[in-house]
């Protein structure tokens, strides 16, 4: 199996491991000129990249950098991407300044990280009830003290 990838743009770059045991390739911002976020500011950033998966059985995810994160603040606007297997469109990263000071993404910056996982595709059955657990309804804190 591979990841099949298309560039959608001569100046992309095509995404790869920073390590052999990286679990993820790195994304890279695909942008004529530097874009720069304030705090709280939020960015739709283009990668110039297409991709196809193996089968409805994989599914692609887009993950912060954490470097990125702890040390700038910058995040995913909604905390993970999900690239389902049969969308043939630009990726794009949706990005936000978690803190206060301004931080400018460059061209080419390595800006996320997408990772291939196994994805059930299960069919949905409507039911009346569903089976019972110890747990049951308990919701937020009900397994635990704090």
């Amino acid at each position: 199996m591979e990841l099949k990838i298309k560039k959608l743009s001569e100046k992309a770059v095509v995404p790869k491991r920073a390590t052999e045991g990286s679990a993820g390739v790195d994304l890279y911002a695909c942008i004529d000129e530097p874009v720069t976020l304030n705090g709280g500011g939020a960015a739709l950033i283009p990668t110039g990249i297409a991709i196809s998966l193996p089968s409805n059985e994989y599914g692609a995810f887009v993950f912060a950098r954490s470097g990125l994160a702890v040390k700038h603040g910058i995040g995913l606007l909604n905390s993970v991407g999900v690239i389902d297997s049969d969308y043939r469109g630009e990726i794009k990263v949706g990005v936000i300044n978690q803190f206060d000071t301004p931080y400018t993404i460059e061209p080419g910056e390595r800006i996320a990280q997408l990772v291939v996982m196994p994805v059930c595709p299960l069919p949905t059955v409507e039911v009346d009830t569903l089976d019972s657990t110890a747990r049951g309804e308990g919701g937020f804190g009900s397994t635990g003290t704090k």
